[in-house]
């Protein structure tokens, strides 16, 4: 069970929270613009259950208390995918992801490690702008279905 936003920031407590698809469209898609942002994640965890994905990480606004968040913005475990069978825009990191929020309205990185921070992205989601901790989501995949 996800726990309750922080009244005082609207986000998550620090760590990371394992939740299902299920509790993520309840806890999340609560009007319009998030239900739509859900149907683009839902897109996206099948591509990536079907190359053998096993978990993604969500970050950002989408995973506060804020109602209208612009995007989503998630890395996944590129451990065990079949980067031959994954759909070549979830690699497409260019032009600030513009390709990937076009199709699925938010961000994708692999789970690798970030550049300037020298953190795995699952960890640098953990760290705000201002440096303050924040909580994440993990969402366990299984091929063919959300979890």
């Amino acid at each position: 069970m996800l726990p309750s936003f922080d009244p005082d920031s609207g986000r998550l407590p620090p760590g990371e929270h394992v939740a299902s698809w299920d509790e993520v469209v309840e806890r999340f898609g609560w009007n319009e613009i998030r239900r739509r942002l859900l149907d683009g994640l839902a897109e996206v965890i099948e591509l990536l259950a079907e190359a053998g994905c096993q978990r993604i990480w969500l970050n950002g606004s989408f995973v506060t208390g804020k109602d209208e968040p612009g995007d989503f913005d998630a890395c996944w475990d590129t451990g065990g995918v079949d980067l031959d069978a994954l759909d070549p825009v979830l690699l497409d990191l260019s032009n600030h992801r513009a390709s990937q929020k076009a199709r699925f309205g938010g961000e994708l990185f692999p789970n690798v490690v970030e550049s300037q921070s020298g953190l795995s992205f699952a960890e640098f989601f953990q760290n705000d702008r201002d440096t303050s901790r924040k909580g994440i989501v993990v969402l366990h995949l299984s091929k063919g279905e959300q979890s």
